[in-house]
């Protein structure tokens, strides 16, 4: 059968309109993978044929107010293996064990597992540059080294329970090192190179390099003088007392600053595996919490204070010995009681039954009213974690028993920086500050400050009138009450001294107590508040005035002259006591001659360096008060010389 020239016409054009279909489809198809999808298709290449070595971003310094570094990081190169690259996993896992001494099995089950990468933890893992210097020279294919680092704190265990630790991934596990952990850490960075199907490196395609961004710097509010200050006296404490824990903290009252803690025991960040968790988990001066005692006082007293309950030198009070509440005898620390005395000595005797008298003015109240506007039961907001609230009796329960008791401080349960910023609110004009250890994050490259934390007021709890008042109780109390331990020649120092009785199972502990001091000065101008509590003191008489504030006087006094704070010539001289004797004056030696100065009679021993005949300087200064038979160092020169 013939077919018509016009039939064979029409079926050429139709063959030709669906080839010509097909080819568009097929140039669309095309063009859709190529521009539509390129990009994606090539990502998912890149993904499949890319190997990359990890660079670890190099986590933040923190540093203390004046830029010493209290934590770092060192160089720790770690060995990363990827399987399909070797060649050879017996005779490299035999090498591998030998160098790293691991298991050969383990060695060997991880050259040849079925992963593009694997890591070689814990032996291969934040190794010495010499360790990973022998795996190079092993020259193993499909073994690398990858840049890595450990975190170093230089100074041991100082400052441990503040600053914490970082893991072995460089993760912040407590401490500081946690609470600010993603601003520390940074952001990982590699380098990527191809492989084929096989493992085998692409040799024509070039490596890629992603940096790591590094953490940012945390400058600290800790002042490193004063918190080696804080740790030389608490490895005293132990060594006298033995005591079950120790605790000392630092502030600046006008800010929130904290300038030190720390707590015994402690611990090496960097070896926190071999210590119990219970030791690096409890940073004591936020998280403990027991009955105040004594110290609680100043809040009754600044409570009685702004509410003109009380004039402190006019008002007196009889002391007996007790007081009776409630059908019940409260007594006073001094058997057969203080007598009569002012208010003021009420406070500078610590007498119990006084402040529970302050307590009943004030009524239940008020008195509580105060105690949480002072930041009781509540958290302070310290940039720590794990910080307890403190107990505070529920106010409906509250009867004439619990209020006497609250008042002198005890039946309660506070954290010691509760207590400090407290008693900082108390001094310095009434405002309660949140207390806080971060003050600037830096970047580490530049050295731009990019952000600063300013100091955070809650709130006036009370008037700068009210304020004076309790600096100058307080000020008495250390010269003339039961804080005289505490007494710096010069620097004004006031305070409170605490004893706390410790309960265990509903019920108090024989001679097992938490003997304290809190301790400001100068007092016409506070810098400084230190708290000291000392638990279970061993040995010696369990008072807070003979254990804790010697302590927190040599604190007060060397960090106020290593901070560079004048002395003052106007504090409250010092009550002497048998056997105390009065401090003498430094005479001026300088320019005086040998025979001058042998002709002269001092209550002070001499020691002379240097040649010459005339005294050119001299330590402690003109004017200094010291005790009797202290030694005056001086050098002795050439007068004319000298002042040449």
């Amino acid at each position: 059968m013939r077919v018509s020239n016009v039939t064979v016409r029409k079926r050429l054009l139709l063959a030709f309109f669906i080839g010509l279909a097909v080819f568009v489809i097929i140039l669309a198809r095309l063009g859709y993978v190529q521009f539509g999808q390129g990009i994606w298709l090539t990502d998912k290449a890149e993904d499949s044929w890319g190997r990359n070595i990890p660079f670890e971003p190099k986590r933040g310094d923190i540093v203390d107010r004046n830029g010493i570094e209290l934590a770092t990081n060192i160089s720790a190169p770690s060995v990363i293996v990827f399987p399909r690259q070797v060649t050879d996993p017996a005779e490299g896992a035999e090498k591998l064990a030998s160098v790293l001494d691991m298991d050969r099995q383990k060695a060997y089950e991880a050259l040849t597992k079925s992963s593009s990468s694997v890591y070689l933890r814990p032996e291969g893992q934040k190794l010495t540059q010499e360790k990973a210097q022998e795996v190079r020279a092993l020259n193993l294919n499909g073994v690398y080294i990858a840049e890595d680092s450990k975190r170093h704190y230089p100074f041991g265990s100082y400052l441990s329970h503040v600053l914490g630790f970082a893991g072995i991934d460089n993760q912040g596990l407590t401490g500081l090192e946690n609470y600010y952990d993603e601003k520390l850490k940074g952001e990982q960075g590699h380098v990527s190179f191809f492989s084929t199907a096989k493992g085998t490196k692409m040799p024509n395609l070039a490596d890629e390099y992603e940096a790591p961004i590094n953490g940012l710097n945390l400058k600290l509010t800790i002042d490193s003088r004063v918190q080696t200050i804080v740790e030389r006296e608490l490895d005293i404490a132990e060594a006298d007392y033995d005591p079950d824990g120790a605790i000392a903290i630092a502030m600046n009252p006008k800010t929130g600053e904290v300038l030190a803690m720390s707590s015994r025991p402690h611990f090496n960040p960097e070896n926190y595996r071999d210590v119990p968790a219970e030791i690096y988990n409890q940073n004591k001066p936020v998280w403990m919490q027991y009955e105040p005692g004594s110290t609680f006082k100043l809040i009754t007293l600044a409570a009685a204070l702004e509410e003109e309950v009380v004039d402190l030198e006019n008002d007196t009070f009889y002391d007996p010995g007790y007081i009776d509440v409630a059908g019940t005898k409260l007594h006073c620390w001094k058997k057969g009681g203080h007598g009569s005395q002012t208010f003021l000595e009420v406070v500078q005797n610590s007498c119990n039954p006084g402040f529970v008298e302050l307590g009943q003015r004030l009524g239940t109240d008020r008195l509580f009213n105060y105690i949480e506007d002072f930041g009781f039961g509540e958290k302070t907001g310290i940039d720590l974690q794990g910080e307890a609230k403190g107990i505070l009796f529920n106010r409906d329960r509250v009867g004439p028993l619990e209020q006497a008791t609250t008042a002198f401080g005890q039946g309660v349960a506070v954290t010691p920086l509760q207590q400090v910023a407290a008693v900082a609110a108390a001094v310095n004009g009434g405002y309660l500050y949140e207390p806080h250890l971060a003050k600037e994050w830096v970047d580490g490259e530049t050295g731009e400050v990019v952000e600063q934390l300013a100091p955070v007021m809650k709130r006036q709890v009370i008037s700068s009138n009210t304020s004076e008042q309790v600096r100058y109780a307080m000020e008495n109390v250390v010269a003339k009450g039961s804080g005289k331990n505490a007494f710096v020649d010069g620097y004004r120092v006031g305070g409170k001294t605490g004893t706390a009785q410790k309960a265990k199972d509903g019920r108090y502990l024989e001679n097992n107590y938490i003997v304290s001091f809190i301790g400001v000065a100068p007092m016409d101008d506070p810098e400084i508040i230190v708290y000291v509590a000392v638990d279970n003191p061993k040995g010696t008489a369990q008072f807070g005035s003979v254990v804790s504030a010697p302590i927190a006087g040599k604190i007060i006094g060397d960090s106020l002259e290593a901070m560079g704070v004048e002395k003052r010539e106007d504090q409250i001289e010092k009550e002497l006591v048998w056997p105390e004797e009065p401090l003498v004056e430094v005479p001026d030696l300088i320019g005086r001659t040998r025979r001058d100065i042998h002709d002269s009679h001092y209550e002070l021993y001499l020691s002379a360096s240097g040649e010459g005949d005339t005294v050119v300087r001299q330590a402690p200064e003109p004017g200094a008060r010291v005790a009797k038979d202290s030694t005056i160092r001086v050098y002795m020169g050439d007068k004319t010389s000298e002042s040449d």
